[in-house]
């Protein structure tokens, strides 16, 4: 893995034309029986399925993905706790708090507004991989005034090439805490609980109190001893996941969810008592693991449009100008599409941002729709359905409505990514090659011209270029990595899809 950024927002809009011509295609009906060959339902399957090949811990009996072993059983040692379990942020062995945490909400957001969508056995997984993170977020959060962000040197990691279940590079524990703050991680670590707190409410009324009972201790602490991680622990996170936006935004994002989560006015009062402090309207076309200002908008909009929250009407006129940002052929456009038609942002990893915004297109599409409302963006008009169309669009040009013809998710279709930036994936399991491979040593396998040994079954890469060209190369980690947090607002969006085919 390679350092992670999320753009700026001053991406330049593509050519007029091409923003015209792809409005008139995501209009047009015949998108329909365009894309009408996916299986959206199969990929539903294999994009939760992926979150298995990130596991860390002690894997449990009905572990699917049977080439990947028991890792790192004794992280937190060190520092006498138990941080066991978790996910591998991407194709490393470090395990990242903070794009974690945003993978935890994400999964959770896509389980609240879709999860009724999905089959019992799909919806039991993706609860499954909720737990999974919320699991270790408990214990990392389990020492009061102190949130445990990261476990294993990134430096010394990402100069070996081995297996987690070999992995030797130093497992050292890092923390934000009263003297040495982190507001933005802890936010988001405290709207992660509270998302998974709603996902469980119903589902087990014990382990939800239990989620929203920390997330408010933690967002208590998040808020009281500001600061930004990455100014406290420097190096350990940068230029790894180094937050560029500060802490204001997850700030706002912890409360929205702790808001939704408990229906505290507190919370509420909090939001708006904030919005100008905490910029709630700044760059609010970017949304992932370190820009929550898009997602905030979003979600607060959706009791605006439900008439239970004039005093927030300033967060649904954010919303909107997001979704005009988005929108090809808008006067207020101001992101770019490839030639092919897909949302393109600078930095690598171009894929998070491509499901983290349709996500949002979707959720915001959804809660238009309940309202009866559209989107006014100057002379031109966005209905619910379009937003629809503009999501699905992103979403099929990843199973294969692209230039090149190819999915990008592992094992989905007849052509995908073959030798993706993943150590585990690409060096021979245990049971091929139960012998140690030490640190240098598996360097041969990273540079070998050949395929992954072990499918990463539903894995999104990072995507092609501006040009829609992909080189299907390990060391091109920008295109050929994959991460949670592209798969997690994806989980969503194929719930949807896969209902509404």
């Amino acid at each position: 893995m390679a350092p992670k950024s999320l753009a700026s927002s001053s991406s330049s809009p593509a050519p007029m034309t091409s923003l015209l011509l792809s409005l008139v295609l995501i209009s047009a009906a015949a998108v329909v029986s365009v894309s009408a060959g996916y299986d959206y339902s199969d990929a539903l399957r294999k994009s939760i399925l992926f979150f298995e090949g990130q596991r860390s811990g002690k894997l449990p009996p009905n572990q699917h993905l049977r080439w990947r072993r028991d890792s790192a059983l004794t992280d937190g040692h060190s520092a006498g706790v138990d941080l066991t379990g978790g996910y591998y942020d991407a194709g490393d062995n470090v395990k990242f708090g903070f794009p974690m945490a945003f993978t935890t909400t994400l999964l959770s957001w896509s389980i609240i507004d879709f999860g009724h969508l999905m089959s019992r056995s799909d919806l039991a997984e993706s609860l499954d991989a909720v737990r999974w993170g919320t699991e270790y977020l408990m214990k990392a959060t389990a020492v009061e005034g102190v949130v445990f962000v990261q476990v294993g040197d990134p430096v010394s990691d990402h100069g070996c090439w081995e297996r987690p279940e070999d992995m030797d590079t130093a497992r050292t524990v890092y923390r934000v805490d009263r003297v040495r703050p982190g507001s933005d991680v802890a936010g988001e670590t405290a709207a992660a609980l509270a998302a998974a707190a709603i996902v469980f409410r119903g589902r087990d009324e014990g382990y939800s109190r239990r989620l929203v009972d920390r997330a408010v201790r933690v967002f208590e602490f998040a808020d009281k001893y500001r600061g930004a991680y990455s100014e406290s622990l420097s190096r350990a996170v940068c230029p790894f996941y180094c937050d560029v936006n500060g802490y204001q935004d997850e700030l706002l994002w912890g409360a929205a969810w702790l808001h939704k989560a408990t229906m505290r006015r507190e919370y509420r009062e909090y939001i708006v008592r904030n919005e100008v402090i905490l910029r709630a309207g700044d760059t609010i076309n970017e949304f992932g693991w370190d820009n929550k200002h898009a997602g905030i908008n979003v979600l607060i909009s959706k009791e605006v449009l439900m008439g239970k929250a004039d005093d927030l009407r300033s967060f649904k006129y954010n919303a909107d100008g997001f979704i005009c940002s988005l929108l090809p052929g808008s006067n207020y456009a101001q992101v770019q599409y490839s030639p092919g038609g897909l949302i393109f942002k600078a930095g690598g990893s171009n894929m998070q941002h491509v499901t983290s915004l349709s996500f949002l297109l979707l959720a915001y599409s959804n809660y238009l729709s309940h309202a009866n409302h559209d989107v006014p963006c100057g002379s031109m008009s966005a209905s619910p359905a379009l937003l629809k169309q503009l999501a699905k669009r992103q979403v099929d040009y990843i199973l294969g409505d692209n230039p090149l013809k190819m999915s990008y998710m592992v094992g989905y279709g007849s052509r995908y990514p073959q030798r993706i930036h993943h150590r585990a994936s690409s060096l021979p399991s245990i049971q091929a090659h139960p012998a140690h491979i030490g640190c240098k040593a598996g360097s041969r396998y990273y540079l070998s011209p050949s395929p992954n040994p072990n499918l990463l079954v539903g894995a999104v890469v990072g995507g092609p270029n501006v040009s829609d060209a992909f080189p299907d190369s390990r060391p091109f980690f920008q295109e050929s990595e994959p991460t949670t947090y592209i798969n997690a607002p994806l989980v969503g969006l194929l719930a949807y899809f896969s209902a509404h085919a």
